[in-house]
């Protein structure tokens, strides 16, 4: 059922990037020379479809980058918690193997 509701979503994203890009292959200058207009030093001549896809997908490199930053604090929060967790359980562990288990009755005041 999950993979239905991805491809119901992704079909159609999928077909409307197909349809931009038959659209849009006309070729455009990209010049990364701000001083010379007429004979840029530093110029390409690129698909627009490419540029405009090359673009949405540095954006969401950016996007996702600074979203793993901001849930670092998280991330960190999680480790120390599994590190605490691993901790108590082997203390826990040792505790029981410590105490024979003819004590236990008496140390748990026959609630057990």
């Amino acid at each position: 059922m999950k993979s239905f509701f991805k491809a119901l979503v992704l079909v159609p994203i999928a077909l409307a990037v197909v349809l931009f890009s038959v659209a849009n292959r006309a070729a455009v200058r990209v010049s990364f020379d701000p001083i010379s207009r007429d004979a840029p030093v530093l110029a390409f001549d690129v698909p627009l479809f490419a540029i405009v896809l090359a673009a949405l997908a540095v954006g969401v490199l950016i996007g996702g980058l600074a979203s793993w930053l901001a849930q670092g604090k998280h991330r960190k929060a999680a480790r120390r918690s599994r590190r605490e967790a691993a901790t108590l359980r082997s203390e826990t562990q040792m505790l029981r193997a410590a105490v024979p288990d003819s004590a236990l009755p008496a140390l748990t005041n026959g609630r057990g």
